[in-house]
């Protein structure tokens, strides 16, 4: 099921909204900690995009429910054929479910990710804990204003938790926007060349922010290895 774009852009608007307010409420209590903290959030986010990628792209599917007709399918994806059988299995598997299959189907078609629209990426992360997390930082200012560097990492956080699918996409596309282009040189967002290094193997580099964090998650996901889980079998359906 696809969410409904109207819900998405009245969520994403509120979410906005929301994160101003919160970063007034920072900037009104500014100190030489905001910064530091605000490079933690930043990092942090990076951290649990590269969590969620290993587990996502390891995590086997359901068995059984015809992900894999699905997944090696080899006439036109604009077919007819292919659009029913897409919405009937789809149709038959829960969001977290889904959610894994397009991990899993994101790394033979890795450019299908970039085409898609920025609501599209953000929109079910904006709905289901960015926006009400948002809201919650507003309430808490509200009752007793949040100390402005705990404040500066949450916001960070909220950040780069929210826009991760965006910058995983970006780097599937040559069109991106002045602002992504400016986060690259200034080594808050990484580079395409950086994230293929993820796509050659699979064994590495699972961060889709800027990568700070990659060093720490390439040796969780060797030691992870040694133990037998995040076997080769869990990357196709």
């Amino acid at each position: 099921m696809r969410l409904n774009l109207f819900w998405v852009r009245l969520a994403f608007a509120a979410f906005l909204i929301s994160l101003a307010i919160n970063v007034g409420w920072m900037v009104i209590g500014f100190d030489w900690r905001v910064i530091p903290a605000a490079i933690a959030g930043w990092y942090l986010a990076d951290m649990v995009s590269g969590i969620i990628h290993m587990y996502m792209d390891y995590r086997p599917c359901r068995p059984n429910m015809g992900l894999d007709r699905l997944y090696f399918y080899e006439g036109s994806r604009e077919s007819a054929e292919y659009l029913q059988l897409r919405d009937a299995t789809l149709g038959r598997i829960g969001p977290i479910e889904r959610l894994v299959y397009d991990f899993k189907n994101h790394h033979p078609r890795p450019d299908a990710l970039g085409r898609r629209s920025m609501l599209r990426q953000v929109g079910s992360t904006v709905l289901s804990a960015s926006l009400p997390f948002s809201l919650l930082l507003n309430l808490a200012n509200w009752h007793a204003p949040v100390p402005a560097w705990l404040a500066a990492l949450l916001i960070t956080f909220l950040i780069g938790g929210t826009f991760a699918q965006y910058f995983h996409g970006s780097l599937h596309r040559g069109d991106v926007p002045p602002v992504v282009r400016l986060m690259r040189r200034l080594h808050l967002l990484m580079t395409p060349a950086a994230h293929d290094l993820h796509h050659q193997t699979l064994q590495r580099d699972f961060a889709t922010n800027c990568g700070w964090s990659n060093p720490i998650l390439n040796t969780t996901f060797r030691a992870l290895r040694r133990r037998g889980r995040l076997a080769d079998a869990g990357l196709e359906p």
